[in-house]
This record gives structure tokens, C-alpha cells and sequence, in this order.
């Protein structure tokens, strides 16, 4: 095959060139280098269009006009134009008919590459209240459409693109020969019915890639009905939210992603089809039906002293369009559907002399084809293009030598519509086509007007009515020559002038990428009141040639490599301080929730050239789990010679021979994570990547033994755990995952929340006698402590270790006492267990009032916010009698409100101390009955209910005010003691 000519084709997919030695993707390297891999193409399309009324029956006459296996009527179809195929007298005297033979369907159809059938009206929606119920698609149509098309079509071939939007359907079939070659297939539904979007009128386009390199587009619509200016502007307007609406994917070649997707006029070649309901206008609808009829029965002819034939005989009519027309041959052929098309072609009688052939039948005011030439400039569609109103730019269609496709009466033959509306026989049905060529002539010469009207401004600015180089470029010998026309673009339409079909054809004699070979009606289909309408072409383009493409790659990919390696940075890892005995991994051991644990890695510039390096996370876990990504940390350290070590940045740069410190924690913080390293989803295994710019990277597995925790579990699960602790009981019972109701239960509620309970009470009475008893010890006195965290007196740096502590003697059964040091102070230690009791609680799954108790106590109780005080004491029981629906769960909360009233009553004790005797007293009081204790007392209440009402209720809404609230006064209730205790 011949190499691809360098101008012939202008390919839409495309790159820049790329430098080798570059750190850049392989694919996109080799991407720049597609020209080497490219080889000319030639492909067959056959499309084809057909409104189908949602008549029965129709699919059965598929086969008969679009199939590929099934001659062409071209007699009753209209021309072919794929050459000039003039009639000629025969030079053998053997041919009764005196033409030269045709070449018969098959010689023609050497097949087809792809099939794009566009169909309109598959389903039935005359009526609005259809079009309104019809939000769904119907598959049965569809199914139907695709079983006559594969039975028709030669086997073997692949369907592409089957769609369906209410009543249109776009089918598209490829070869097995070009469908491996077919990618990125992007398909957009746009409505423009009723209300302006719904798809009883509209477009389905579609956008496919051929070889990686060329873009094709087809779009089937429906267009608005209707005759008049009203329609017509309704049908542009159709076109114009077709045009704005559709929108593809973005098109992927060897993992390279354009930055947006597709429009329609991106693409290299385009096919625009389907009931476009352009209709004729300017003309009376009854003359236009009695003239076709005429020639449909052959007898507009007077002078033709034959006998007329009447409806049932064979009659034929043959003409040739304008030698404007590219000497395009048209024969048109009209019979009674009780004769086969084969009778009539064959019948030597029923043909003409060819002596009685004009030179020009177009110009023969009785032939077909001068009838439809003196109709074409009444055509809605040609008048909007030639006004640059829709399709103006670098649309094409090829020429019209065929009977108007609409309307017909159902079932009959040459019948136009005769009905009571009676419509004006019209070409509703077309084809239009355009190649990248097409629409940038257009556009360079939009361009070029723009600047011409630009340049005029600027000289009528300046005063000048001619260009200044007017003098040098007079010629004398061209003077008072006629200037050529305008261009057509440039012209307003008259209506009256004919027509030119080659007016949007390319603007230079490169070859042409889209050759149509074949464009007409089929008139012998009667099924639906529209004539299907066939179009066939040829495409050429350039396509990757699979193995040039992989030589190409493997060169680049050997360059990159070479490039890669010549002088590129490297370092050296060491790794130390790890629990295991794999090298190059860093493993941490057993890590429980909130331990920290370290490891050390020597990192050392053992190149020739300068190494920057950093440390990037990529996580092995679940992208759902949020916490897993915030377990480990690095940092860099440069060791001082006082043995010291200054932290760096998170980017480092080293010199050859120089070495560094990179430290690696290890950490659980997060309750997401703990839940799922409970429930086995999630595990301890991680991969640490230090890019180093410009050199090689290096993957560091990361991994640890996780310990099971009460942490981040819910009360069922805890209430089944014995006096072991639950680190023992799931390592003895060999536990993956959640505790499940299978195990025993071995307390009412939670081991856990006992002691921390327990705790909490006899420190705050341990702090109150401190208070009482050393002088250097003051409480603080905020109504939060020791439950705020903003009023902790613990050193901060110091509270996870403390808080590690607890919780693995929770996990392990141990006592909590000797969890925290001895020399801690009372303070200290009240506030590490308020700190791991809030944690725990906050890491119940269920909460203590699990979603469906909240649920049923908001119904029940839905005005907390206006109840009296008064009235708590009932609500409580209420509330009480709720929550024993849940047992455990009633327990663990009562145990927790009375810890906490306790805390608060001890901490802000109702009375004061007893008055100094001599000193002046005075009581305040802000209510009737409430002293100043207690008042202190009801705001210790009312802010522990503030900090831990959130913790203990799970509802589905956690930012709703009004719940929060009503929350928090049902824990305040609980909290509150009598004031005379």
C-alpha cells in the first residue's frame, strides 16, 4: 500500500511534539511520533433515513432498500451518481434496450464498512398525553429494529451504536474488519419536543475515533412539523439547541485524554440525517401534486405519442440533471406496485427509444428533472443555508434527482396525500454531510471577511474610502472589466436563482476525503407515508498501523530508558529499628489504638549528581476509609554533632555522599479506622513512596499487627466480652471481625464503661479532698472541668502517651489506678479519664440512645423544649420506661448519668461552707429558693449535658439545632439533683 500523501488528509486528534530525554509518559511519546505509524484508509459508508409513522410492517421492508445483498431500484430510486453514467447507444447489437448495461447492484456494493440506519417515529406518540408518559424508552421497538437489520446485513458484523430516544433510533453496524479499529463512542440524546426538551423531537448524535485517528460524527433527527414561517423558525430553532446541547466524551488515544470533550464540529467527517421536515413553500399544494402525479403516471409528455400507460402498466421515466450538476445521471422510475421492478427493467417494450432522449433532459421542460430543478428553489432547506441560517457552514448535500419523499398515502404508489389536510408534496427527508476541509473553508472565509470589515472601519476612521495602495494596484489593462460576482455567502438569496450544488464543495484540488457515491429516494417502499432515503460514500483518511505503531514504541520506550539512566540521581535506603526480619520493609509490630510507635531510615546520595527527595503516601486501603491515610507520618532529620537532630522540611535535597534521617510514626487516632481494623475491613499495611525528582522511586511496605480494642465497637458487641478483656478473648476465640450475637453474654452493659464510671467519681472526690487538705492545690473552677477539653492542665504533648496507657488497660483488663503514674496529680489524672471516657463514648457504633430510641422518644416527647422544670421528674420516668425496649443499653445510660450528677453535685456542692463568725454575709439569690451553690451546680449540669449529649444520642440528622437541644435537656434532666441534696 502506498505511502500517506503528507497534505491528504487533516486529522483531528493530534500532539505535540515531545523531546526525548524528558521525564514525560511513554504514551504520550508516542503519540508524537504518529505520523510514522500512519497508513491510508478507504472505507464505505452506507446511511440511511427513514421516518416509519409507527406503521406496522415497516421493518419487514428493510431489507428491500437498505440491505446490501438486495439490488438497488434504481429505475424507480432515482440516479447514481457515482459517475457519469449518461445514456449511450450500445455498441453491441445484441442490447434490445439500446443503452449500455449497468452494472448491477452487487458490482456496485463491493460492501460496506459500516451501516448507519436513522429511523423516526418508531413508536407511536400522536397524542400529547403520550408524549408526557413517555419519560422512559421502550426497548421493544429497538430489539425489533435490530433483529431486521443483523438479518438483513451480511453476517458477521458488529453492532457499534444502538439508541433509542422516544420515537428516534439511530443503529450503527461495522465490518469485522473496521470494528476493532473503532473507539471512544460518546453518544447524546437531545430533546427539543414539547417543552423544549422532551424527545419526541430532537437529535441523536453520535461520535466514534476510526484508527486513533479520525473522528466521525452522525446525527438522526426529527425536526419540528408544521408549515408556515412559525414551523420554519421552530425547526431552526430545533437545530440550534442540537448544536449547543450536544457534548461528548472527551476522546482517549494510548491513555492520553483530551482536556474537553467533543462538539459537533470537531469531528473529521460528519453525517447530519433523518425528517428534517423542510418543506416547500411559495407554491400552491394542489398544482405540485397534479404536476408529480403527472409524471408519475407519464403523462405530462403530450408530445409523446404513445400511449400513455394506465395505473398497472410499466412506465418509466429516465433524466439526466444539468451538466451544473457534475453531469449527474438521474432515472427515475414509476410502475405499479402489482409489477416486480425486474418485469418492469427487463421488459424491452416498456422502455423508451433512446433516440427520443434530449441532449439535455433537464432542459426538456416535460422531464422529471427539469420539474424538480423549477421546486428546488422553494425548498425551506436550501433557502435557510443560502440566508446563513442553519447549515451554511461546509455543509453539503448531494444532488436532488428524486420524487419528493413526503407525503404519500400509506399503502398506495405515486399517490400524494389526499387526505383531508392535503400537504404539499416536500423533500422532508435528507442527508447532509461535511468534512473537517469543508468547515474550515468556511471558516478561513468568515475569517477573511471579518478582517476585510475590520480594515474598512479602520479607513473610514481615517478617512479614506479606498485602500492607500489603490495606485500601485491599478492595472489599466483589466480597467473597466465586469468585477466577478460576490460569492454566494456574501448575498442575500433570490429566489429565483437556481441553485448551485457545488458551491460548498472543497476549496482546493486536493483530493476528496468524502466521495458520495449514491444519494436517492426509495420509491417502491409504501409501508410509511415518507419515502426512505439512501446515501452511500467513500472516506479516506489515515489510520496507526498496529505494527508500526509497536516498532515506534519500542524504540521510544529504549530511548526513554537509555535517556532515564544516563546520570539520573539515586539514594540508598537503610532501614532500621523494625520489629521484622524482611529487609526493606518496615514493620512496626503490635500496634494498639493511640500507641505510637518509630522506625529510622538512613537515607544516603549515592550518585553523582545532587538527589531532592520527599516522602509520598499511597495507602493499600479502602478509598472509603478515611482514617487509614492519617496512621503514619514522616519527617526528616539531620543529625547534629552534639548528637541532636534538627527536623527538616518535607522536601530534601542531598548532595552526592551526604546521608540523612527519615523517622516513620506510627499512629490509630482515627474512630474510622479503629471500626474498620475491628471489623478485619481494614489492616495495617501500608506502602511509604519517596519520589526522588528526576530519578528512580522507592516503595517502602509498611505494615503492622493490629490489636483488638473495645474502642470503636457497639454495645452488643461489648456486653459479650468476659472479665479477660477483649484482646485476650478475640485472640483465644480467633475472632475475625465483629463479635457476632453467637458468643454469650457476660454483663447487663459494658465492662468498660463501668470502670471509667467508677473512676471518674472516686477521682473527683479524691480532688475535692486534696483541695481541702493542701494549700497549694486549687481546683479549676469553670463549670466544664474536668469534661472540657479547653480547660485541661495536662501538658499537651504528653496526653496521648497518658491516654494510651488507659486505653490499653481497658483492652487489657488491668487496673485503670495503675494505668497513669503515681506522682500525677489528682487533676491530671481526673482529666485523662474524663478525656478516654468522652472517647469511648464517642466510639460507641450504636451511641447509648441508639438511632430508633431517639426516633421513638422524639415522637413521644416532642415538646422537651417547653416542658417546666417542674414537670422533669415524670419525663424522666417516661424516658426511662422508653429505654428499657434495650436493656444494656437503659443500664449504660443510667450508670452514666448518675457517674455524672455525682461529679458535678461533689465538684459544685449545693451549700457553701458556713459563714466566719463577725463577718458580714449577704445571700443572693437569682430565683426564689436558689442560692449561689446552687446556681453554680445547674451551670456544671447544664455544660456537661452541652459536652456529652452529643456522644451519647445517634440520630440521622447531626447538624439540627432544635434536636441538639432537645438532646442535651433530656441528659440535663438526668443530671440534675434535688436542690435540698
Amino acid at each position: 500500500m502506498e505511502e500517506p500523501a503528507k497534505d491528504q488528509t487533516n486529522q483531528s486528534i493530534g500532539s505535540d511534539p515531545v523531546e526525548v530525554g524528558v521525564p514525560q509518559s511513554l504514551a504520550r511519546a508516542v503519540l508524537s511520533r504518529r505520523s510514522e505509524y500512519l497508513r491510508p484508509c478507504e472505507i464505505r459508508v452506507k446511511v440511511g433515513t427513514w421516518n416509519v409513522a409507527a406503521c406496522p410492517g415497516t421493518d419487514k421492508d428493510l431489507a428491500s432498500w437498505f440491505a446490501e445483498d438486495v439490488p438497488v431500484d434504481k429505475a424507480l430510486a432515482g440516479l447514481d451518481i457515482s459517475g457519469d453514467d449518461r445514456p449511450r447507444r450500445s455498441t453491441e447489437s445484441g442490447n434490445g434496450e439500446g443503452l449500455e448495461p449497468r452494472p448491477t447492484s452487487q458490482e456496485r456494493d463491493k460492501g460496506f464498512d459500516l451501516y448507519v440506519l436513522g429511523l423516526q417515529e418508531v413508536v407511536d406518540l400522536n397524542r400529547t398525553g403520550e408524549y408526557m408518559s413517555r419519560l422512559y424508552v421502550d426497548n421493544g421497538p429497538m430489539d425489533k429494529w435490530k433483529a431486521a437489520l443483523e438479518a438483513a446485513i451480511p453476517q458477521g458484523y458488529q453492532l457499534v451504536v444502538a439508541e433509542q430516544m422516544t420515537g428516534l433510533l439511530l443503529l450503527i453496524y461495522a465490518s469485522p474488519t473496521i470494528a476493532p479499529t473503532i473507539s471512544n463512542v460518546s453518544t447524546q440524546q437531545v430533546g427539543t419536543g414539547l417543552l423544549g426538551y422532551f424527545g419526541n423531537k430532537g437529535a441523536i448524535a453520535t461520535r466514534l475515533v476510526l484508527g486513533e485517528t479520525t473522528k466521525l460524527l452522525f446525527v438522526n433527527c426529527h425536526l419540528a412539523s408544521g408549515v408556515g414561517q412559525a414551523a420554519l423558525d421552530r425547526r431552526c430553532w430545533d437545530v440550534g439547541q442540537i448544536l449547543s446541547k450536544a457534548q461528548f466524551d472527551p476522546v482517549v488515544i494510548g491513555g492520553v485524554s483530551d482536556d474537553e470533550g467533543d462538539r459537533i464540529g470537531d469531528e473529521d467527517f460528519a453525517f447530519w440525517f433523518g425528517d428534517m421536515n423542510f418543506r416547500l413553500e411559495g407554491l400552491p399544494g394542489d398544482d405540485i401534486r397534479r404536476l408529480l402525479t403527472l409524471h408519475a403516471r407519464g403523462e405530462y409528455d403530450l408530445s409523446n405519442d404513445k400511449p400513455a400507460p394506465i395505473e398497472g402498466d410499466d412506465g418509466i421515466i429516465i433524466s439526466r440533471s444539468s451538466e451544473s450538476d457534475d453531469d449527474t445521471t438521474t432515472m427515475s422510475s414509476m410502475h405499479s406496485r402489482d409489477h416486480s421492478f425486474d418485469q418492469s427493467f427487463d421488459s424491452a417494450s416498456s422502455l423508451p427509444d433512446p433516440d427520443d432522449f434530449p441532449e439535455d433532459p433537464s432542459q426538456d421542460p416535460a422531464s422529471l428533472q427539469a420539474t424538480i430543478d423549477s421546486l428546488l428553489p422553494h425548498d425551506q432547506l436550501r433557502r435557510v443555508i443560502a440566508k446563513q441560517k442553519l447549515f451554511h457552514d461546509g455543509w453539503r448535500e448531494g444532488p436532488i434527482t428524486f420524487l419528493p419523499t413526503f407525503k404519500y398515502d400509506i399503502g398506495t404508489f405515486g399517490l400524494f396525500d389526499t387526505s383531508e389536510k392535503q400537504r404539499a408534496p416536500s423533500w422532508c427527508d435528507r442527508v447532509l454531510y461535511r468534512t473537517r476541509k469543508d468547515k474550515e473553508a468556511h471558516d478561513k472565509k468568515l475569517e477573511e471577511l471579518r478582517e476585510a470589515k475590520l480594515k474598512d472601519e479602520e479607513m473610514r476612521a481615517r478617512g479614506l474610502e479606498e485602500d492607500e495602495d489603490v495606485l500601485f494596484s491599478y492595472d489599466p489593462d483589466t480597467d473597466g472589466e465586469e468585477q466577478p460576482p460576490k460569492p454566494a455567502y456574501t448575498e442575500a438569496y433570490d429566489e429565483y436563482d437556481e441553485y448551485d450544488d457545488n458551491d460548498a464543495g472543497p476549496a482546493d484540488d486536493a483530493p476528496e476525503q468524502a466521495t458520495l457515491e449514491f444519494y436517492s429516494s426509495q420509491q417502491r417502499i409504501t409501508s410509511s407515508d415518507h419515502k426512505p432515503v439512501l446515501s452511500t460514500f467513500t472516506l479516506r483518511y489515515d489510520a496507526v498501523d498496529p505494527e508500526k505503531k509497536a516498532r515506534i514504541h519500542s524504540e521510544i520506550a529504549f530511548e526513554l530508558d537509555r535517556a532515564e539512566n544516563e546520570g539520573r540521581p539515586g539514594v540508598t535506603l537503610i532501614i532500621e529499628g523494625g520489629h521484622g526480619a524482611t529487609d526493606g520493609v518496615v514493620d512496626f509490630g503490635e500496634v494498639g489504638f493511640y500507641e505510637t510507635h518509630s522506625c529510622s531510615i538512613t537515607i544516603a546520595n549515592t550518585s553523582s549528581a545532587a538527589a531532592s527527595f520527599e516522602f509520598l503516601h499511597e495507602t493499600q486501603t479502602s478509598e472509603d476509609d478515611q482514617g487509614a491515610a492519617k496512621w503514619l507520618k514522616t519527617s526528616f532529620h539531620r543529625p547534629d554533632e552534639d548528637g541532636t537532630k534538627s527536623k527538616l522540611g518535607s522536601s530534601v535535597t542531598l548532595e552526592p555522599g551526604e546521608t540523612i534521617l527519615a523517622i516513620v510514626e506510627a499512629r490509630v487516632s482515627e474512630i474510622s479506622h479503629v471500626r474498620a481494623l475491628n471489623d478485619a475491613s481494614s489492616k495495617l499495611d501500608d506502602v511509604l513512596v519517596l519520589r526522588v525528582e528526576g530519578g528512580k522511586d522507592h516503595f517502602v511496605p509498611v505494615r503492622g499487627t493490629w490489636l483488638p480494642s473495645c474502642f470503636g465497637r457497639s454495645i452488643d458487641e461489648l456486653i459479650r466480652v468476659p472479665e479477660c478483656g477483649i484482646r485476650k478473648f478475640i485472640k483465644a476465640k480467633n475472632i475475625q471481625g465483629a463479635i457476632t450475637y453467637d458468643w454469650d453474654v457476660h454483663c447487663s452493659a459494658p465492662r468498660e464503661l463501668f470502670k471509667l464510671t467508677e473512676v471518674v467519681q472516686t477521682m473527683a472526690e479524691r480532688c475535692v479532698a486534696d483541695e481541702a487538705m493542701l494549700e497549694d492545690m486549687t481546683l479549676p473552677r469553670d463549670p466544664g472541668w474536668p469534661l472540657d477539653a479547653a480547660t485541661w492542665t495536662v501538658e499537651a504533648g504528653r496526653r496521648d502517651e497518658l491516654k494510651a496507657a488507659l486505653i490499653t488497660a481497658l483492652d487489657t483488663n488491668a487496673p485503670l489506678a495503675d494505668a497513669l503514674p503515681v506522682e500525677l496529680l489528682s487533676t491530671h489524672k481526673l482529666e485523662m479519664y474524663s478525656s478516654v471516657l468522652l472517647l469511648f463514648l464517642s466510639s460507641l457504633i450504636d451511641g447509648l440512645v441508639p438511632p430508633h430510641l431517639w426516633a421513638k422518644l422524639s415522637i413521644e416527647l416532642p415538646n422537651l423544649n417547653t416542658l417546666p422544670v417542674t414537670s422533669w421528674p415524670d419525663v424522666k420516668n417516661h424516658i426511662l420506661d422508653l429505654l428499657a425496649m434495650s436493656p444494656s443499653h437503659n443500664i449504660a445510660f443510667v450508670f452514666l448519668t448518675a457517674t455524672l450528677s455525682r461529679v458535678a453535685a461533689e465538684l459544685s456542692p449545693a451549700t457553701a461552707p458556713g459563714p466566719t463568725p463577725g463577718a458580714l454575709t449577704r445571700r443572693l439569690s437569682f430565683r426564689p429558693g436558689e442560692t449561689e451553690p446552687v446556681r453554680k451546680r445547674r451551670a456544671r449540669e447544664r455544660r456537661y449535658a452541652e459536652i456529652v449529649s452529643p456522644l451519647l444520642f445517634r440520630s440521622s440528622d447531626d447538624k439540627d439545632k432544635a434536636k441538639k437541644d432537645r438532646q442535651r435537656i433530656v441528659l440535663e434532666m438526668f443530671l440534675r439533683k434535688d436542690d435540698r441534696s
